[in-house]
């Protein structure tokens, strides 16, 4: 589909996000999610850039948070209509959410999120 523009493609993340469980959302522990419009050298729908909690022996109170970043233009391209790019975006979050709980690729794939 075309790309969406940036304040109604950042709607559907805040979406996405509202369908996370509570006791998810009360786990992140200093993490952003940022959108951007593609990642400068991969071609990327979501990227998580940190230290996973499974990982954080030594991680200082004074860290900057961890990022996730969500590609706008890459996530439009997957998605034929608004629906799905609705549902590419959930599953986009839930996979860098899960990322920054120490869950990498093949578990989610295991559970059907990969």
């Amino acid at each position: 589909m075309q790309p969406i523009p940036e304040a109604e493609f950042e709607a559907l993340v805040a979406d996405a996000i509202d369908e996370l469980p509570d006791e998810v959302l009360a786990l992140l522990d200093n993490v952003v999610i940022l959108v951007e419009d593609v990642h400068p050298t991969e071609d990327l729908l979501g990227l998580y850039d940190g230290v996973p909690q499974t990982e954080r022996d030594d991680y200082g109170g004074l860290a900057l948070p961890d990022r996730i970043y969500l590609y706008r233009l890459p996530l439009c391209a997957e998605a034929a209509d608004r629906a799905e790019l609705a549902e590419e975006v959930l599953v986009t979050v839930v996979h860098e959410v899960a990322h920054h709980f120490g869950i990498d690729d093949d578990r989610l794939e295991q559970l059907g999120w990969g």
